[in-house]
């Protein structure tokens, strides 16, 4: 890893928030497949003023899916299992550039909203 020449960038960093959650959904339909959340995903990424670097989402048989965008400012990744009414889900946003942190809130309310979903665990990491 190359080394930081400007000394004052370690100064100045604010360290982003990562939150890490499982969620429980009795909307098995919503957690079958993955477009109705991509559709929400694409407009939390408008929303935010985030910079979309790549995404990839995959259908499970007989259901569930896996959804990840890579962000300019890290990512966001849903992980589904409609047998077990269950969400995991990851999204971090670093705040190189802007504080992101009431972002991270807002997006996971959002998802958690979109399922109709109960927090089973929540967990945040400050890095």
């Amino acid at each position: 890893m190359p080394a930081i020449k400007d000394l004052t960038l370690l100064k100045t960093y604010t360290p982003g928030l990562h939150l890490i959650a499982t969620l429980h959904s009795d909307q098995t339909a919503l957690l079958d497949g993955y477009s109705g959340f991509k559709d929400l995903a694409d407009e939390l990424t408008r929303a935010f003023d985030l910079q979309k670097l790549g995404e990839v989402y995959h259908d499970f048989e007989p259901g569930g899916f896996t959804g990840i965008v890579c962000l300019s400012e890290s990512h966001l990744s849903v992980h589904t299992w409609p047998e077990f009414g269950k969400v995991n889900v990851d999204i971090y946003l670093s705040n190189f550039q802007r504080v992101n942190n009431g972002a991270v809130r807002e997006i996971f309310e959002r998802i958690t909203a979109y399922f109709s979903a109960e927090i089973v665990s929540e967990h945040q990491i400050i890095r």
